[in-house]
């Protein structure tokens, strides 16, 4: 019913083509980012979404909604009440901006994802298009490199640390390296270590002394990526680390060998494609297409050094 509900929703906001706007008609467009201003992995997202909106003429608002619901959801009435052309939302949370989401199509104002999704893909939001990583699938082969590389095998554990293991990228993330896991009888224990550094090295030390027998680290964020190395020499255990994103201490750790890989999603992309889809749809009334970004890539030490040259900027 409730997927049902949300079609019905966008069959009804769609039924109505986008207004056309001229060329030289700026866009107004509010992009609300899920964490707090300065995250590095949001860095190259807002510069692919800046330079979108340049090349585009869109009124770029960039909002942060510092990891509160009810913050977010404010954000959005208080755009759509300022009438602007279009939303660029992260859906963290699958129940959470359920109503403000589809309230928004309903009145006529497209809404486009990024970065992360309802866990139910578009049967459970009512958002347009989704732009950003397949997690389950990344989760997956990260969880199969690990495997075939270290020797993970029936009653292991891997230790998989997640800023917020409530949020949709972490459950289906989880869910993709649990698969792999699944195959050879090893079991993954979900931790969540927040998004502050200090707090996620605390949490991240306090698990390893109770849990120094892991077989291996994969951390399902960036935070838990840059802070493994640091916790293990803290605690004197010693396992192989892999995961996700891509920052200056996750690429050190690939340069040196003590992270094997970790999966780039390749968040400059979600910035500019989700901008450059919405604009379309708003001027022109093309309609935005769900986009896979980074695939199931990985670095590693055989492709780093385009990422080191770039991190910071576009990786």
């Amino acid at each position: 019913m409730k997927a049902f509900l949300k079609a019905a929703v966008i069959a009804s906001a769609l039924a109505v083509p986008a207004p056309a706007l001229a060329a030289d008609e700026p866009i107004d467009i509010t992009m609300i980012i899920y964490a707090s201003a300065g995250v590095p992995f949001f860095q190259p997202l807002e510069l692919g979404a800046n330079t979108a909106a340049e090349m585009l003429n869109v009124n770029l608002d960039i909002q942060y909604a510092q990891n509160d619901v009810v913050r977010q959801n404010n954000i959005m009435e208080t755009a759509l009440a300022n009438g602007v052309d279009g939303l660029l939302v992260e859906i963290w949370d699958d129940n959470a901006f359920d109503e403000g989401v589809c309230n928004a199509m309903k009145g006529g104002t497209p809404v486009v994802g990024f970065n992360i999704d309802d866990s139910e893909g578009a049967e459970g939001n009512c958002r347009m298009a989704f732009v950003g990583q397949n997690f389950v699938d990344a989760g997956y082969t990260i969880g199969k490199r690990m495997i075939e590389e270290h020797g993970i095998s029936e009653g292991d554990v891997v230790f998989t640390p997640v800023e917020y293991p409530e949020a949709a990228y972490a459950i289906l993330r989880h869910k993709g390296v649990q698969m792999a896991l699944d195959e050879v009888g090893a079991k993954a224990d979900l931790v969540g270590v927040t998004d502050r550094l200090p707090e996620v090295l605390t949490a991240m030390t306090q698990y390893l002394i109770g849990n120094s027998d892991i077989k291996a680290i994969i951390g399902l964020g960036q935070q838990p990526m840059m802070m493994a190395q640091q916790a293990l020499d803290e605690t004197g255990v010693s396992v192989p680390i892999g995961g996700f994103d891509v920052a200056p201490e996750i690429l050190d750790g690939i340069a040196s060998g003590r992270i094997t890989a970790t999966v780039d999603q390749q968040p400059y992309s979600q910035g500019f494609y989700s901008v450059a889809q919405l604009a379309h749809y708003i001027r022109h009334g093309l309609y935005p297409a769900d986009l896979s970004t980074g695939g199931r890539g990985l670095i590693d030490k055989s492709n780093y050094q385009n990422a080191v040259d770039q991190a910071g900027k576009y990786r």
